[in-house]
């Protein structure tokens, strides 16, 4: 009885979890000239066809989607899955979670990056956030944060 009341719990959270964030998400706009010329995989926004955006966690997805909700735009990836060798070629760590379904690098057309940094840090499902300078886009990922951690993991500059 315990086990089937926990499931309904669960369902119960997950179902106010998609009812908080899909709907600001949906009417994110992904008009103007930044989306010009860009796909739209598995309903996000890429950069270029070699990027993957079919595997993303759930976890990965809800935070994808609070940035549109809260920006009111959509994301454009230019990064998401990599396999091994994509992930070795692009410089990447090999336990990345890139590889894990788990991590994005994106950035939002006319947001600063430092809107997004700034987000990202306040944001409880951010594990991890790298910020490359000289470069538009942050990387995000949902790793469980260290035991005492208030904020994201930081890296490459942040």
């Amino acid at each position: 009885m315990q086990t089937k009341t926990r499931s309904i719990a669960a369902l119960v959270v997950t179902a106010l979890a998609l009812a908080a964030c899909a709907p600001m998400a949906m009417f994110a706009s992904s008009s103007g000239s930044g989306y010009a010329g860009k796909r739209s995989d598995w309903g996000t926004f890429v950069s270029s066809r070699e990027v993957n955006a079919l595997c993303i966690s759930p976890k990965l997805r809800f935070l994808i989607w609070e940035f549109e909700g809260h920006f009111g735009k959509k994301v454009i990836m230019n990064s998401g899955y990599r396999d091994g060798q994509h992930n070795s070629a692009a410089g990447g760590a090999d336990n990345s979670y890139h590889t894990k379904c788990m991590a994005a690098d994106f950035y939002i057309p006319g947001v600063d990056k430092r809107q997004l940094i700034a987000f990202a840090m306040q944001t409880g499902s951010v594990g991890g956030l790298g910020c490359y300078p000289g470069k538009s886009f942050i990387h995000v990922d949902v790793r469980d944060r260290p035991r005492g951690y208030n904020r994201p993991v930081t890296f490459s500059g942040c």
